[in-house]
C-alpha cells in the first residue's frame, strides 16, 4: 500500500536558524504584491554597485581558459596557500602553507573548524550580538553557542568579565569577530590581549573571524595572532568582502603555528577531504589579490566611512533611536525604544510592510527580543540612505506613538 505520511525531518534542524536569510521570505511576499523592497539585510557589496577588481577577474578567466576546471586538492592549490601564508607572515603571524586550508568562503572555514573542535554537548562562546552562522552551525553539530555580552554603551566592545563568567567545564573555544559583524566595532589592543590571555590560561581555542580586517575605516587592523604568534588561534578570511567577490565563495582558514593545534589541523584536513574541494578556478585569484594591487580597498573603506557617518547621524536624530558609529565594514546595530509588549521583530516586520525597507531584527543575532536592536547594511549610496532614513523616521514616529 502507498502511504501519504510525511518523511521525518532530522531533529537538529529545529535548532537551526539563520535570520539574515529567513526574513527574505516575508520580503518576497511583499514584492509579490507589487511593492519594491530595499534589501538592507545581506552584506553583498556587488549588489550595490561595487565591482570586483579587474585583475582578479582576469586571473579567474585565465585559469578557466587554461583548463583549471577540475577538482583541486582538498586543502586548495599550493600557490594560493603560499600567498595566504606569506600574507599572514608579513602581518606578524608566521605560518607555512601546510597550515592553510582554502574553503568555500569564510562560512565553510567556520564550519570545518567548529566541527573539528566541538562535540555534541560542548559549548563555544560567541558574542551577543553574533554573526548567526556560528550558532546555526553549532546547532547542526549538536553543540551549544553560549553568548557573551557586547556593550553598546562602550562602542560595542566585549564585556571581558562576562566572557570569563560564561566559561564552563564543556567550553571548547571562543569566537572573536574583529572587526565586528554586526556592529562595525574594532577592538583595541587591550581587548585583544585580554582574549589571548584568557585562552592561554584556560586552554581554549580562539576562532578569530578577521574577514573585515582590510576594510576598517582607519586602515587595516592587525591580525589577532600578531600579538602572540604561538597562541592557539585559528584565523578566517576570504575574498568576499575586502576583495568584493562574495559570490566566488573563496576563503581560507589559517591554523596558528602552535603545536597544540596540530591535531585540530589534522582534523580540519580530514573533514576537508570529505567535501572534495572549494571552487577551483577562483582559487587562482588569491595570489593576485594578496600580492597585487589593493588600491580599491582604500577607496572602498572611504566610501563605507561616508555611509557610516550618514547612518549614524540620521538614525541618532530619530526620536527614540540611537546608533553607535561603526569603525569598519558596512553594518550598524541601532536600537529603537520599543513600546511595551512589542518585539524587535514587530518593528522590523512593520517597517518592511509599511516602507519596503528590509533590515534584520536583533534577536536573530542573539539579542533579547525586547531590546529593540536591529542590523542595517549601509552599502547603498549616501543619497539612497538619506531617503531610506527619511522613511524610517516617519515609520518610527508612528510605531512609537502606538
Amino acid at each position: 500500500m502507498l502511504t501519504s505520511a510525511q518523511v521525518r525531518v532530522s531533529a537538529r534542524v529545529n535548532g537551526f536558524s539563520y535570520a539574515i536569510r529567513n526574513i527574505v521570505a516575508e520580503a518576497k511576499a511583499i514584492e509579490a504584491t507589487g511593492r519594491p523592497v530595499r534589501y538592507l539585510n545581506i552584506g553583498d557589496p556587488v549588489q550595490f554597485g561595487f565591482r570586483t577588481p579587474p585583475h582578479l577577474i582576469a586571473a579567474v578567466d585565465e585559469a578557466m581558459r587554461a583548463g583549471h576546471n577540475g577538482y583541486v586538492p582538498s586543502v586548495g592549490i599550493l600557490p594560493a596557500r603560499e600567498a595566504v601564508a606569506g600574507e599572514w607572515t608579513r602581518r606578524g603571524v608566521p605560518v607555512t602553507a601546510d597550515r592553510v586550508c582554502l574553503t568555500s568562503g569564510t562560512s565553510e572555514g567556520i564550519e570545518l573548524a567548529l566541527s573539528a573542535i566541538a562535540d555534541a554537548g560542548d559549548d563555544v562562546l560567541v558574542p551577543a550580538p553574533n554573526y548567526p552562522l556560528y550558532t546555526a552551525v553549532l546547532a547542526k553539530i549538536g553543540a551549544r553557542g553560549v553568548h557573551y555580552r557586547m556593550d553598546p554603551d562602550n562602542d560595542w566592545l566585549p564585556d571581558m568579565d562576562d566572557v570569563r563568567r560564561q566559561i564552563g567545564p564543556r567550553t571548547r573555544a571562543i569566537v572573536v569577530i574583529d572587526p565586528n559583524n554586526p556592529t562595525g566595532a574594532v577592538y583595541p589592543e587591550a581587548t585583544r590581549r585580554a582574549f589571548i590571555d584568557l585562552a592561554e590560561s584556560t586552554g581554549l581555542v580562539i576562532l578569530a573571524d578577521e574577514v573585515y580586517s582590510d576594510v576598517a575605516f582607519d586602515g587595516p587592523t592587525a591580525l589577532l595572532g600578531s600579538l602572540a604568534p604561538d597562541a592557539p588561534i585559528i584565523s578566517f578570511s576570504s575574498l568576499s568582502k575586502a576583495y568584493l567577490a562574495p559570490g566566488w565563495r573563496t576563503g581560507w582558514l589559517v591554523v596558528g603555528r602552535s603545536p597544540r593545534l596540530d591535531d585540530v589541523l589534522a582534523a580540519i584536513k580530514k573533514l576537508a577531504d570529505a567535501r572534495l574541494c572549494s571552487p577551483g578556478p577562483m582559487q587562482y585569484a588569491i595570489a593576485p589579490a594578496l600580492t597585487g594591487d589593493r588600491s580599491h580597498q582604500r577607496a572602498f573603506a572611504d566610501a563605507l566611512r561616508a555611509r557610516a557617518e550618514v547612518t549614524t547621524r540620521r538614525i541618532s536624530a530619530i526620536p527614540g533611536m540611537r546608533c553607535v558609529m561603526p569603525r569598519a565594514a558596512f553594518y550598524a546595530m541601532p536600537q529603537v525604544a520599543l513600546p511595551p509588549g512589542t518585539t524587535d521583530e514587530d518593528y522590523i516586520l512593520g517597517l518592511l510592510r509599511a516602507t519596503g525597507i528590509l533590515c534584520v531584527y536583533g534577536s536573530g543575532f542573539g539579542m533579547p527580543r525586547d531590546g529593540g536592536f536591529f542590523r542595517i547594511v549601509f552599502l547603498a549610496s549616501p543619497e539612497e540612505l538619506d531617503a531610506i532614513y527619511d522613511e524610517m523616521a516617519d515609520f518610527t514616529r508612528g510605531f512609537l506613538s502606538r
